[in-house]
């Protein structure tokens, strides 16, 4: 645990598991607070098994619990929810992702837990939020992208849907679920009344979309796919991808008032001319002379390296960037540089590893980056700063309690 970042001093309760329910509070571990995330005696959390697992160590579960720390509980025990409880009483925040209502049938739903602390910040992520007529369902992280919009924005025309490999509407819930905590938790230091927050994985994903969605709901149509193209026939934007000479790609992304500038000098301009394809506009009044910009930019784009391309781009202060491989990303000079991936060496592997930095720095208080636990790591530390004397431990182990 971090003892000197922002969130110093912060502890929470979480009863939470997979993406989701455990992103925000690994980030605020890293930021400093004390997070004691409950597990089921001898099972754990499942996704202690899930993504890649050597002696032991799932980079699943090491991403999305790092620096906090394991409490094995058995909360069906009523001895168990009264633990619970004496956890509850000094803490800032409780967090689960159960399915709506679970929480409310097992004794700790915020109506209990908030007369046991009145300014506690209880947070509750689900699939598809706690009042559509989808509520009571299980959902995933392909859940969130297929209701929420991202399939079809990340969608090639002609091609069948698919869900991405990245888990985006989970870490998007993950960082909204933590903007809201936080904001929660100001108000609470400063009122000391507490309050309940509900994300959803499906809510985080529709947000995600931002403008686009915006836009689309407005026009009451669905965006241009495959390509990016945006704005209005009369001032189109482009955001899309090429591949060069070697099938590299690379990115571009111009807005109305470079779409011009830019094919002078890549050296495209008088080739779309003589095409009638100058008007990025036309891509606006059908699907085929959209395809018909695309396919001469794609054909131009090949016959160069990216980084000559680039190059030219950016001397004229226009954004483009090489599409990374998530192992090129990894090793990208701004991520290393800006410390977005950090190399660190586990003790349990005996050898270094990669693992994600944090998104920020903090200039004085730090982010500093833990490890995850292995099962109920500290048991025997947290019920002895509740008062719990070892003969009393040894029995709670017996009993199959903890």
């Amino acid at each position: 645990m971090n003892n000197h970042g922002p969130l110093a001093g912060i502890k929470a309760i979480t009863c939470s598991t997979a993406q989701a329910g455990t992103v925000p509070y690994m980030l605020m571990a890293d930021m400093g607070a004390e997070i004691i995330k409950i597990e089921l005696p001898g099972k754990g959390d499942g996704s202690r098994k899930a993504g890649e697992v050597n002696n032991g160590v799932s980079s699943f579960f090491e991403t999305n619990n790092r620096g906090v720390k394991s409490f094995t509980l058995n909360l069906k025990n009523e001895q168990g929810k009264e633990i619970l409880y004496k956890l509850v009483k000094n803490a800032d925040i409780f967090g689960q992702n159960f399915s709506p209502g679970a929480a409310e049938r097992n004794g700790f739903g915020y109506d209990t837990l908030k007369k046991i602390n009145p300014s506690i910040v209880y947070a509750s992520v689900s699939a598809y939020g706690p009042d559509g007529p989808s509520s009571a369902l299980p959902g995933t992280d392909a859940v969130g992208q297929a209701i929420g919009g991202v399939t079809e924005a990340f969608s090639i025309p002609g091609q069948q849907m698919r869900t991405g490999v990245a888990s985006v509407a989970d870490e998007a819930c993950g960082i909204i679920t933590l903007s809201g905590i936080l904001a929660a938790l100001i108000h609470a230091k400063n009122t000391g009344q507490g309050q309940k927050i509900e994300t959803s994985l499906i809510g985080s994903a529709f947000r995600l979309m931002g403008w686009t969605m915006t836009t689309a709901m407005w026009r009451n149509t669905p965006p241009i796919t495959g390509a990016r193209i945006n704005g209005s026939k009369k001032r189109a934007g482009i955001a899309a991808c090429f591949n060069d000479i070697d099938g590299k790609p690379l990115a571009i992304q111009l807005d109305p008032d470079q779409w011009k500038p830019a094919l002078e000098i890549l050296g495209f301009y008088d080739n779309l001319v003589k095409k009638g394809l100058e008007d990025l506009g036309l891509a606006f009044e059908s699907e085929e002379k959209k395809n018909k910009i695309l396919f001469e930019l794609s054909k131009m784009f090949a016959t160069k390296k990216r980084s000559v391309w680039i190059k030219i781009l950016r001397d004229s202060r226009m954004v483009t960037a090489p599409v990374n491989s998530m192992i090129e990303a990894s090793n990208d000079l701004d991520i290393i540089a800006n410390n977005y991936v950090s190399e660190i060496y586990h003790p349990d592997l005996g050898h270094n590893i990669k693992i994600h930095g944090t998104p920020w720095k903090f200039s004085e208080t730090p982010s500093i980056l833990g490890f995850a636990p292995k099962l109920g790591e500290n048991n025997k530390e947290i019920l002895l700063d509740l008062g719990f004397d070892t003969n009393q431990i040894d029995q709670l182990i017996k009993d199959e309690i903890i």
